[in-house]
């Protein structure tokens, strides 16, 4: 009896494990899916839990994460990709800002909730993508993060104009707008509160307070906790991950920043890609976020860590470019900005 017990186990097994793969070939996909993401979400984030439950719940899938830089440039080699003949990825992970340059090569397939379960979960505020390329995963607020064992609340700026004082000379790290999410939203919250072309007055002003310029925010984040500055542009919320580190709201304010995933047109695994979507806002992987990402779920039914009620950071006067300002502006705006880096004025 328990030897056939064992044969009927097996054949059931194996008919299982043949029907994951007749699907498979039915659908004409392969068995790895490949997700471009920036570089911190595989570094310090929760890719290594989701590659492990996502393969379990789907066997014979391999995830692959690609993720050689910051979010711009994976983004950059995405559409350098598509542009001289193709790309491995599936799938794209990063900001909401990317959207207008995307639509404007029309590389991400348009989503619905029909097709992703789990969007019914993401807050109406954060799906400012009407045609849904980019699926809000997570969100939170760029400000400057400052060290608490370095500076002294009386010493802080308290607003933009405040920062390009002399006593703040060289003690601020940045990320490179052409190359980070970061970088890209800070220059975004300098636009807002100057205007266009008034931005680049305050940046003549305010190259004497960097240090340097990263490349990404983890580059950015590794030199402000070795010391080499005590100010950095990052998140509301990092005093989350080490309550040294505290948020400094210029202006009483925070940029709103919002992360999504989309499926690149040119996927040969509609199927999967759907379905890691679905599972990147499912509950147990958006509950992951806040400790992994130090970010704010997008799905409005995750729990947060009891912890966040004190730690994380919600700015009073949270702001935000519209995308349709961003798409209008944004190749004229970086050109001009990197411009007057390179030239010092």
């Amino acid at each position: 009896m328990l030897r056939r017990a064992a044969l009927v186990a097996l054949l059931i097994g194996s008919v299982l494990a043949w029907g994951t793969a007749f699907s498979l070939a039915q659908a004409g996909e392969g068995s790895k899916l490949v997700v471009y993401v920036y570089e911190s979400f595989v570094a310090w984030g929760p890719a290594k839990f989701i590659k492990t439950e996502f393969e379990k719940r789907n066997p014979g899938v391999e995830v692959e994460f690609v993720a050689t830089g910051p979010s711009r440039a994976m983004l950059a080699r995405l559409i350098n990709e598509l542009i001289t003949g193709g790309t491995p990825a599936d799938i794209f992970m990063g900001e909401i800002n990317d959207v207008p340059r995307l639509k404007k090569f029309g590389f991400l397939v348009p989503l619905s909730e029909q097709e992703i379960p789990n969007l019914k979960t993401v807050s109406k505020e954060l799906l400012l993508d009407p045609d849904m390329t980019l699926i809000p995963y997570e969100h939170g607020f760029i400000t400057l993060v400052y060290d608490s064992d370095k500076l002294k609340p009386e010493e802080l700026p308290t607003t933009f104009a405040e920062l390009t004082k002399s006593q703040y000379q060289k003690k601020l790290i940045i990320q490179n707008p052409l190359t980070s999410s970061v970088g890209h939203a800070f220059l975004f919250w300098t636009i807002y509160n100057y205007g266009d072309p008034g931005y680049l007055d305050y940046w003549r002003q305010l190259l004497p307070t960097i240090l340097t310029i990263q490349p990404g925010w983890s580059a950015a984040y590794k030199l402000f906790t070795k010391g080499e500055a005590p100010m950095v542009v990052s998140f509301s919320t990092d005093a989350c991950f080490d309550a040294r580190y505290k948020p400094l709201l210029l202006n009483n304010q925070g940029y709103r920043t919002i992360f999504g995933a989309g499926i690149v047109k040119s996927t040969d695994n509609p199927r999967l890609s759907r379905a890691f979507l679905d599972f990147l806002l499912s509950a147990e992987v958006q509950e992951k976020l806040p400790d992994t990402e130090v970010m704010f779920p997008a799905n409005s039914q995750a729990k947060l860590p009891e912890k966040w009620q004190t730690c994380a950071v919600i700015p009073p006067s949270p702001v935000m470019l519209s995308l349709d300002l961003v798409a209008e502006n944004d190749d004229r705006w970086l050109d001009e900005w990197a411009r007057l880096v390179v030239r010092g004025r």
